[in-house]
């Protein structure tokens, strides 16, 4: 059995014992990608070599009385939008193909020092902009459960390494729902912290009001301990929240007797695949069984959450993708006849079409006599969105429906439609757009494929989405079962 299959305190326990080191994980991980990743694809980049000088490093500081914290030694993948010092960040964009960064974002600082093991870098969708892996430029990646479909995106190739067991967790960003689709399509746990929570310096942008970093694992628990290390407040980011952060994993308790949840009958209307809405309405009767009192709400303005975010998220990306241009750092055109000609020669060469399908459309939003139009009128809904929420946590503690309208689809399926694409992310937008926190839970299969639970909470309510997502996950064994490859 792989080590990879024991709970985090288990394998804890065994470093503590000295049943097994460090470098041991580390070997169990490459030795893990060498024999699937050729078929799975989740990986851009190894860093093998500072993995296993600081697998060695941590084996010689076990010996001691350090005290250590329960991610001590544990693999982790990091998606490719993430700097890290000497390491390629390349977005997954043939823009960034030789950029080494030099320094760490600070998510990425507090896993080094939590002391877990960096093993490499991760594919995604090119910028983060897709909802498949096949907008990466250099390959996709593939479903493990079904190596013909998606593993949904951006943060594809962070949850296919997870449900893979190439690294014990990952990080991942969520946009409009980059962790939580591609959690539910390879059916793990991705949780989305509130907008804040986490800090985004040193995560490259995609769209500045929505981009969030977060866990990517096997079980709940393992969330919140991955969480508890990479939460809170960063100076260094000028939207990141000054709060408190509570103990997570206190938080675990499997008590949900007396919890009110709302079920917006528009998560389960027309669109939604048969089997995803049984797979949810069955996991809703398992927490009415542990006590938790269920009722159907309306969330009125979901039907207009999609055009929104993409009006939105575009012009952010239209603004903050103007920095590539082939003068600082990236690649840059060969031969171009003047300044000008750089400009558009490297932004042509450097972009693939989805980017490039995303900045025409920010920029032509933001143009002088179609903003108020178009980006103010998106603003006004946002702000709609959002209180459809406030009004339902007024009442109700969180809110469940299904993760995505269907489970994983084949590849290629939807490339040539990018409005169909966009669809899939319309249960986990809404969530994206009220800057509140929400997690996916494995809860059945179609066909072989796994189906997702989504929790959603209130602002900084991270506890009870993980309170509720554990309580269900100890009455069931989704998450228990990993594909075989």
């Amino acid at each position: 059995m792989s080590l990879f299959n024991l709970r985090l305190q288990e394998l804890h326990n065994k470093l503590h014992a000295k049943e097994i080191t460090v470098s041991d994980l580390v070997d169990e991980s490459y030795k893990r990608i060498a024999a699937v990743d050729g078929k799975v694809k989740a990986f851009l980049t190894l860093d093998e070599e500072n993995a296993r000088a600081k697998a060695k490093e941590l084996d010689a500081k076990a010996g001691g009385n350090d005290p250590r914290g329960l991610l001590f030694g544990l693999p982790i993948g990091i998606k490719d939008n993430m700097v890290t010092e000497g390491v390629t960040t390349t977005c997954a964009s043939q823009f960034l193909r030789n950029y080494n960064p030099i320094y760490d974002g600070t998510a990425v600082r507090k896993i080094k020092e939590a002391d877990a093991v960096s093993i490499g870098k991760l594919n995604m969708d090119e910028f983060a902009m897709g909802g498949s892996n096949e907008n990466s430029s250099f390959h996709p990646t593939h479903n493990p459960w079904n190596l013909e479909y998606v593993p949904g995106g951006s943060s594809g190739g962070s949850a296919a390494a997870v449900a893979a067991g190439e690294v014990y967790f990952s990080l991942g960003s969520d946009t409009g729902g980059s962790i939580r689709q591609p959690a539910a399509y390879c059916g793990i746990v991705g949780l989305k912290p509130t907008y804040g929570l986490v800090s985004r310096f040193g995560l490259v942008a995609f769209a500045s009001s929505l981009d969030q970093i977060g866990p990517l694992t096997k079980n709940v628990e393992d969330s919140a301990y991955l969480l508890q290390a990479i939460a809170g407040h960063d100076p260094l980011d000028s939207t990141s929240l000054n709060t408190e952060i509570p103990d997570y994993v206190s938080a675990l308790t499997g008590d949900v007797q007396g919890l009110r949840i709302a079920v917006p009958k528009e998560y389960l209307g027309e669109g939604i695949d048969p089997k995803v809405k049984d797979a949810v309405l069955t996991a809703l009767k398992v927490l009415e069984g542990q006590g938790a009192i269920v009722e159907e709400v309306s969330l009125p303005h979901t039907e207009y959450a999609v055009a929104t975010y993409y009006l939105l998220a575009s012009s952010e990306a239209s603004s903050n993708l103007a920095r590539f241009d082939g003068v600082r750092y990236g690649v840059r055109a060969d031969n171009p006849k003047n300044l000008l000609d750089m400009y558009v020669q490297s932004r042509s060469q450097g972009f693939g079409d989805e980017v490039k399908r995303r900045i025409m459309l920010g920029t032509y939003a933001l143009s002088s006599g179609y903003y108020d139009a178009y980006y103010l009128k998106a603003q006004k809904v946002r702000t709609l969105i959002k209180r459809d929420f406030e009004q339902v946590f007024e009442k109700y503690d969180v809110v469940i429906g299904p993760t995505a309208p269907t489970p994983a689809f084949k590849i290629g399926a939807q490339s040539d439609d990018p409005l169909t694409m966009y669809l899939n992310d319309i249960l986990t937008i809404p969530v994206s757009l009220a800057g509140i926190p929400a997690i996916n839970v494995p809860c059945g299969f179609a066909d072989g494929l796994p189906i997702g639970l989504q929790i959603i909470g209130k602002a900084l309510d991270e506890s009870t989405i993980l309170r509720v997502a554990h309580a269900y996950e100890q009455q069931t064994d989704f998450h228990k079962q990993r594909p075989q490859l």
